[in-house]
């Protein structure tokens, strides 16, 4: 499903939805998401998925190298919504 409005709080909620391991209100958006929780090669693939299925986005391992945190990451997808 594609929305054509995301805002930053609905991002985190689904972020917080998808890591069992995230604690619900700790990730804010300037947080570094690689500090928040455990930064792994599954968790990378999990978040790609995840922006995939729910926002219709394609994002790479560039693109989370690029970003440093949670604003950063959701900048570039909502760039990318059609």
């Amino acid at each position: 499903m594609n929305l054509l409005v995301m805002n930053a709080e609905d991002f985190i909620k689904k972020i917080e939805a998808e890591f069992e391991d995230l604690q619900p209100g700790k990730l804010k958006p300037e947080s570094n998401f690689r500090e928040v929780f455990e930064w792994n090669s599954v968790n990378t693939l999990i978040l790609i998925a995840l922006v995939n299925t729910e926002y219709n986005v394609v994002i790479t391992a560039a693109d989370l190298r690029s970003a440093k945190t949670v604003n950063d990451l959701y900048k570039i997808i909502q760039k990318r919504i059609k």
